[in-house]
């Protein structure tokens, strides 16, 4: 309701009841009613505060796995509950390109990072979405590309393809508790080789 309102569709009048507008000035569109609230809302830093972020810094490396590592388990099991057919068509369309990716031995790993993206959308929740899409929708910055180039065993590219797909026929059985806990499960070895390897 309060979506409708900020739109122009609806005047929510506590007390009286909603009342239904006249779209201001714009024919209605067909975009998601969510979308056209929450468009250009966060634009700017709240100038009250005083801060200053800079986005386009690079996280270092364990302290993003362990962020990835709070959330992504809970955006799998709540994809395996939400997501679409089409959204789960996206998901193993990004598995198979992660699995070429392993096959041309790539170093930038888009399919593994898009796997994730994916996934987080398909959770239904916009803010894991956004964070999951800020953490992984960069190219990886130059201490994960050097973590990655010391530490990385030559097999876990595949091991880590076999821990995506026990994510993946998680989602496309519709089992959050075995979602949740394969993603667990995955982003808990990779922090583990790389910690081992890191020492």
């Amino acid at each position: 309701m309060i979506a409708l309102e900020v739109i122009g569709l609806v005047d929510v009048r506590v007390g009286n009841g909603v009342l239904v507008c006249v779209p201001p000035g714009q024919a209605v569109s067909d975009e998601p009613v969510m979308r056209q609230a929450t468009r250009n809302q966060w634009k700017d830093l709240d100038p009250e505060l005083g801060l200053e972020i800079d986005f386009s810094a690079e996280i270092p490396p364990f302290a993003l796995l362990q962020a990835r590592r709070l959330i992504e388990p809970e955006t799998a099991a709540l994809a395996a509950v939400n997501a679409s057919d089409e959204e789960l068509a996206g998901i193993r369309e990004a598995f198979e390109r992660n699995v070429q990716d392993n096959r041309d031995d790539s170093h930038t790993h888009p399919g593994d990072r898009l796997f994730h993206i994916r996934i987080a959308h398909a959770s239904d929740n916009p803010a894991y979405a956004l964070i999951i899409q800020h953490l992984l929708g960069h190219r990886y910055g130059s201490m994960f590309q050097r973590l990655q180039s010391h530490y990385t065993s030559g097999d876990m590219p595949h091991r880590s393809e076999d821990e995506h797909r026990r994510v993946l026929l998680a989602l496309e059985s519709h089992d959050p508790k075995a979602a949740r806990q394969a993603m667990a499960e995955h982003l808990d070895e990779v922090i583990r080789i790389f910690s081992r390897n890191a020492q």
